[in-house]
């Protein structure tokens, strides 16, 4: 059986320029660090580099701009209730603070720092997200398994942002239980981490 959904096409990975450096950590936090390391079956170097990644591109941010960790839990059993209206309403607050975060995290507000954040946010948060492209058009792939009515948030959420930026374009989404697919022509030389 033949998927719908397009292979991923990865990023062309950047030619970084490195350096080693030390630091001296207690005992304590550098047995945690092998033990982690260990159990996700990456080196000690991989795993701190993700750390380091993830503090630089959400969790230095996440306190300035009022963030606050919600268990799972309580998200599913507030999207019990949810209908139309209150997800518009949800929405219509979320845009500005989406805008202004953007503005504080990235330096500028445009479409592509806009996805760059979103998808910082959604791998802080422990959600699946994927960027595939098919020629022209980018197909945005967001798991969250919160049920429906948060996937039906999540799919005027992004409707709302790239008709901001495009008003012109449509975009077509795929909403289950779990799962948004949002898919829109933006080219095949467009990288949200290209600015």
């Amino acid at each position: 059986m033949e998927s719908n959904i397009p292979k991923r096409k990865p990023h062309a990975p950047k030619k970084e320029t490195t350096r080693s450096i030390t630091y001296r950590l207690p005992a304590k936090v550098v047995e945690e660090l092998e033990t982690e390391a260990m159990q996700k079956s990456i080196s000690q170097n991989v795993l701190v580099r993700q750390i380091l990644e993830r503090y630089l591109s959400w969790d230095r941010f996440s306190d300035k701009i009022g963030m606050i960790p919600i268990p799972k839990k309580i998200m599913e059993s507030l999207g019990i209730d949810l209908e139309g209206e209150d997800i518009n309403d949800i929405v219509d607050v979320i845009k500005p603070i989406i805008k202004e975060s953007v503005l504080f995290m990235k330096g500028k507000y445009d479409l592509k720092r806009c996805i760059e954040t979103l998808e910082d946010y959604m791998r802080a948060s422990g959600m699946k997200s994927d960027h595939r492209i098919e020629g022209a058009v980018h197909h945005f792939i967001i798991q969250h398994e919160l049920g429906i009515k948060w996937s039906f948030f999540t799919e005027q959420l992004l409707k709302e942002i790239f008709r901001e930026f495009l008003p012109e374009q449509n975009l077509k989404c795929q909403t289950t239980e779990k799962t948004v697919i949002a898919s829109i022509p933006l080219g095949s030389d467009f990288s949200e981490h290209d600015y």
